[in-house]
């Protein structure tokens, strides 16, 4: 591992009361489905509800925190091998398989509740927790950031890449929802005037980065972690 420390506005703390308890990161998944059907590279973002606690009206992926049911979710197709090493790369005690599955799922269900967008095959049986299988097969994992300290809420995000074309996602099929609200397809290298949060900007500063290395976005590679020590923003190469 590798770290680059920098000064600490990755994000403005929102205040806590005095001697209140630090609030703990949950986890959490973010998805980037990126389009390539042309000479652009377009990657799907939505608004976030004005009502949300967290980051409101403010553009970001498809996402959210981590459920207990994804734990128990089915799924046709797993991991590739090298992304659930890197999932499991953390400082101190490493995530189990299970837990990393289960950061995948979430960025898939994530997607389809908030976007419609379904990757993997139809669920059949009865009482199924999604109406598809997700396939996590085609998934990336791209990128790590913690809310620094001092948030109201604080989440330990992991970030997902999956091509359109990879997973049969028709870029035209996109639904709005309650949580995410106008979904657009914005091209990665000509960003449009929208109010999005610092740390997604990074994401997409790496995600530009990437695809000029090797626009397939290879499973094996460096994954930036984003995260505040003593008042620093560190990233680090995982």
């Amino acid at each position: 591992m590798t770290s680059d420390r920098r000064d600490g506005n990755a994000a403005s703390p929102q205040s806590r009361s005095p001697g209140s308890r630090p609030v703990r990161p949950r986890d959490a998944a973010s998805i980037m489905v990126l389009d390539r059907s042309d000479a652009r590279i377009r990657v799907l973002m939505g608004k976030r509800h004005s009502a949300h606690a967290f980051m409101p009206d403010l553009y970001v992926f498809p996402g959210g925190r981590r459920d207990p049911s994804d734990h128990r979710l089915g799924f046709s197709g797993d991991l590739h091998p090298a992304v659930l090493q890197l999932l499991k790369s953390v400082e101190g005690r490493p995530l189990t398989d299970a837990r990393a599955r289960a950061l995948a799922l979430a960025a898939l269900r994530e997607l389809y509740e908030e976007a419609g967008v379904r990757v993997g095959k139809p669920n059949l049986e009865p009482g199924a927790g999604l109406p598809f299988l997700p396939d996590l097969a085609n998934l990336r994992y791209m990128a790590r950031a913690i809310t620094p300290p001092g948030h109201s809420r604080r989440f330990d995000t992991r970030f997902f890449a999956v091509f359109a074309d990879e997973a049969d996602i028709d870029a035209s099929l996109i639904l709005e929802s309650r949580e995410l609200q106008d979904l657009q397809w914005i091209d990665v290298n000509n960003l449009p005037p929208l109010q999005i949060p610092e740390i997604t900007a990074t994401i997409l500063a790496d995600l530009r980065s990437s695809l000029e290395s090797d626009p397939s976005l290879p499973r094996e590679r460096s994954v930036p972690f984003y995260f505040m020590r003593r008042g620093r923003f560190v990233r680090m190469l995982l």
